[in-house]
């Protein structure tokens, strides 16, 4: 309520419609397949890909007498994100039978988890704009995923693929706190960052293995909810920012013409960049709930979630603060190397021992640049957290000028080799020697009366003096040696 009445009084994402302001309220229901060898209650490999129906059992395809048996590493996968999720962990939960009918659940019902999930309420806190908000997260269960229907395969005939069906998915379910598109953009990609640092969830969503049902409705700004409409299976965060802009506009221009939201399923039509209507919303007693008989209830003892908790990585909120803290970062690049486990891991090799601003500069400015250029990752970096920070050596030590270990990490982008070896046999190290760049100053200034007295009378055009100079000495000469020499020369 706190929180509402804050948002209220700020104005906050409020959408503006012909007849007054507007408040989307957003829940998500994500689901995000568990990192894990094989399925859920089967052996078969959980594996992307694949010929159709190759990964496969008995239990997969619902052979008669089949039963299910648990993985329990997937179970340890799902405790594992509810501690990551600061969430609480039930240590009963019990599997139940979701009914419905449609060709790629061979079972007729999917094995879920309904009143009693393995994961409890938890938070997740985002960054949006410059302003803390945190999102409620109300539960985590684990459910077998279905297979897939194929519709375009033949003009007259539908297929199934089996392969995805009882692959382990993690259904995280989150309070309706969000309320704008960025918000809930910004909650995803929270979501997907801390399951990648777990290893819980690989969040490759052009693969399927992380999507998300978003919930959408809007009222007028401290009004009791509306009603809403869910949209289905959003496989990107820039789909996902689309469709709940379309769909909370869909559900304004309805409301302003007298109108009333019909409670629905949706699909997101993103070469029309629409929702269109699915079917009727179905509410859990559609789907007829009741504990598998097949399966006995979860118990999770104390050790098993205090062995999990003793191997948990730092993750990425922790890490932000301790790289402001001991490197000296801005919250800004902090937030950048760690976005990806692997990027945080990599900077921490480069600036180990070295200036954490200068390591960090060199990690985003110029490999990220060029990673980002080229479509790399860091795991497939040219250049190596070793070299990378050879160079940043060479320039604290004054061997190098900026300039100069630019083109050193042009020639070991290229051609690898040691920063170091490369400057020494290239003749590429800095010239400190004073009476060498003097003599190169005074040659310029000799060269340029005209531009001797503009610069006396406009002391900014320093810098073509220097950059006449660094290109007479071919940019090894020190830049500030050449500063400080032209304005003793030149009286300014």
């Amino acid at each position: 309520m706190l929180e509402s009445a804050k948002r209220v009084a700020e104005k906050k994402d409020w959408i503006k419609g012909a007849t007054g302001d507007w408040e989307i309220i957003l829940g998500l229901e994500v689901h995000a397949q568990v990192l894990a060898k094989s399925k859920l209650f089967s052996g078969a490999s959980a594996e992307f890909g694949g010929e159709p129906n190759d990964h496969v059992s008995l239990v997969d395809a619902a052979m008669p007498g089949m039963l299910p048996v648990i993985n329990e590493f997937c179970v340890e996968q799902a405790v594992r994100t509810g501690l990551g999720l600061k969430a609480q962990i039930n240590k009963r939960s019990v599997f139940d039978r979701k009914n419905y009918f449609y060709p790629d659940l061979p079972q007729g019902y999917q094995i879920s988890q309904y009143k009693q999930p393995v994961v409890g309420e938890g938070s997740v806190h985002v960054d949006v704009d410059g302003r803390s908000v945190e999102v409620g997260i109300e539960r985590l269960h684990l459910e077998q995923d279905a297979g897939k229907s194929l519709h375009d395969q033949h003009p007259s005939m539908s297929f199934v693929d089996l392969n995805r069906s009882g692959c382990a998915l993690m259904e995280i379910v989150s309070k309706p706190d969000m309320r704008s598109a960025d918000e809930a953009k910004a909650y995803v990609t929270k979501l997907r960052q801390i399951m990648r640092y777990l290893d819980t969830c690989d969040g490759n969503m052009e693969q399927g293995s992380l999507r998300a049902d978003v919930n959408v409705s809007v009222r007028r700004p401290g009004a009791e909810f509306g009603t809403r409409c869910e949209i289905k299976n959003v496989n990107s965060i820039r789909f996902m920012g689309q469709a709940i802009e379309y769909e909370a506009r869909r559900q304004i221009g309805i409301l302003e013409d007298g109108g009333t939201i019909d409670q629905e399923t949706r699909l997101f039509d993103a070469r029309k960049g629409e929702t269109r209507s699915m079917r009727s919303k179905e509410e859990a007693h559609d789907y007829r709930y009741f504990p598998d008989p097949d399966l006995l209830p979860l118990e999770i003892e104390d050790a098993f979630i205090g062995h999990i908790k003793a191997t948990l990585p730092e993750l990425p909120d922790e890490k932000i603060a301790r790289f402001i803290k001991d490197y000296g970062l801005s919250a800004y690049d902090a937030q950048v190397l760690t976005s990806e486990r692997a990027s945080a891991d990599f900077f921490e090799q480069v600036a180990k021992g070295r200036d954490g601003k200068a390591a960090a500069n060199w990690v985003i400015n110029e490999l990220f640049g060029r990673l980002n250029k080229e479509g790399k990752s860091v795991e497939t970096t040219p250049v190596s957290a070793a070299q990378l920070g050879e160079i940043v050596d060479l320039i604290a030590a004054g061997t190098i000028s900026g300039k100069i270990a630019k083109d050193v990490f042009e020639i070991v982008w290229t051609e690898g080799g040691s920063p170091a070896l490369i400057v020494e046999t290239r003749g590429m190290k800095q010239v400190t020697d004073t009476g060498a760049i003097e003599k190169a100053v005074d040659e310029i200034i000799a060269a340029n009366p005209d531009k001797v007295e503009q610069v006396k009378a406009k002391p900014t055009m320093l810098g073509w003096f220097v950059g006449q100079v660094m290109k007479t000495t071919g940019g090894k000469a020190n830049p500030q040696a050449v500063s400080d020499l032209l304005k003793a020369k030149l009286g300014i």
